[in-house]
């Protein structure tokens, strides 16, 4: 990482960002009175980064890998689900140079297409990881660079859509395409690497900077304090990551240490249930923290798990009571669909709460909607 003056990276080493958060008696929606925010610290630090470092590490790739290997029943079970996905999924044989996305669920083949192959290349990633077969490097490479080179621009249906959908379409599945990256880069199974060659990276980081650039950026300007926001602040992290940039892995945390009293509060509640009548977008912005905080617990970091008296683990107490309608608003049931993420957190918090919700699914694949990287009872359950 370069930077332009001693003053500069001095300012940056030593930096300390007190966040501090105000909420009044409600929320813009007028569903919740009588909350309060806290506020909290996060420092960054961090100049150079862990590599394998988005979700995944070298140390829990060799664990679940060992285990599936020796035959463990509860990690065989669970790799199946990575197996079963490639299997329903057409490998790719093109790639668009514009994804058309609309909003509000409205859909396009090249919307689907990116969504589907994100989750794809890291299933393929994780099917590397455990074999060391060649072929799943060589498929995983090919989507990472099919996309790499093709992709210029994301473009709407028609302009009933929302304007800025392009952003968050990118902000959910860039971040499954760089934990993809991170291992076929820097994992090696034996002592041997994937192969993926220097230009070829070279050109995934054009498309990161890209899809940073021109579209992710805009979100967190745009005042949702909703899931789009945390999303676009998991993007960044991750894209940080693989471009050892902390600059943009900074603003990443900077956008979600913004959002995050705003979207879980102080007792817990997530004002997205009752908002968006679903048992959906909450746990986009649930799972999006966890995600986040977990990239910065692999890079030596646990304020996010740990801020706000740990709010996350009380979200998904919240989230615990929206199944069994305990909320006020009753748009979830012991039925619906449970996000990866409570798998991811569990592995830290390890709550009854979060117990309970992960057993509702597991062993756990992927979100219907492709929209974050699935397979976390896999990569994350009984992991250290």
């Amino acid at each position: 990482m370069k930077y332009q003056s001693l003053s500069y990276r001095l300012s940056y080493l030593c930096l300390i960002i007190p966040v501090i958060f105000f909420f009044g008696n409600h929320q813009k929606s007028g569903i919740y009175k009588g909350t309060t925010m806290e506020s909290h610290l996060n420092t960054i630090t961090a100049t150079t980064f862990v590599h394998p470092g988005v979700i995944n590490t070298k140390a829990s790739l060799n664990l679940i890998a060992s285990e599936a290997n020796k035959g463990d029943t509860s990690r065989l079970a669970s790799y199946q689900k990575v197996l079963d996905f490639i299997k329903d999924r057409t490998y790719p044989v093109s790639f668009p140079v514009t994804v058309v996305v609309g909003s509000n669920g409205a859909t396009t083949p090249s919307k689907n297409q990116i969504r589907a192959d994100a989750e794809l290349v890291y299933a393929i990633a994780l099917c590397w990881a455990r074999t060391g077969d060649i072929t799943y490097a060589k498929q995983a490479i090919g989507i990472l660079n099919g996309w790499a080179y093709h992709f210029k621009n994301y473009d709407l249906m028609d302009s009933k859509q929302n304007a800025h959908q392009p952003g968050l379409e990118a902000s959910w599945t860039t971040p499954s395409f760089v934990a993809a990256a991170e291992i076929i880069r820097y994992y090696k199974v034996k002592g041997v690497s994937a192969g993926w060659a220097d230009a070829d990276i070279n050109q995934f980081k054009s498309y990161l900077n890209n899809v940073n650039d021109n579209y992710i950026s805009y979100v967190q300007g745009l005042g949702y304090n909703n899931n789009w926001n945390v999303s676009a602040g998991y993007a960044k992290m991750a894209i940080g990551v693989f471009l050892d940039d902390a600059g943009i892995y900074k603003s990443g945390v900077d956008i979600i240490n913004d959002v995050f009293p705003k979207v879980i509060l102080a007792d817990g509640t997530m004002y997205e249930l009752c908002k968006r009548h679903d048992c959906v977008h909450y746990q986009y912005s649930l799972t999006g923290l966890t995600y986040a905080a977990e990239i910065a617990h692999i890079q030596g970091d646990n304020s996010l798990y740990s801020a706000l008296s740990n709010r996350i683990s009380a979200g998904y107490d919240f989230m615990r009571s929206a199944y069994d309608q305990g909320t006020g608003c009753n748009y979830c049931s012991t039925t619906s669909p449970v996000f990866p993420g409570v798998e991811v957190a569990y592995k830290y918090y390890k709550t009854t709460n979060m117990k309970s919700l992960r057993e509702l699914a597991a062993p756990i694949g992927v979100p219907n909607d492709r929209t974050f990287l699935g397979f976390t009872t896999y990569t994350h359950y009984k992991v250290k």
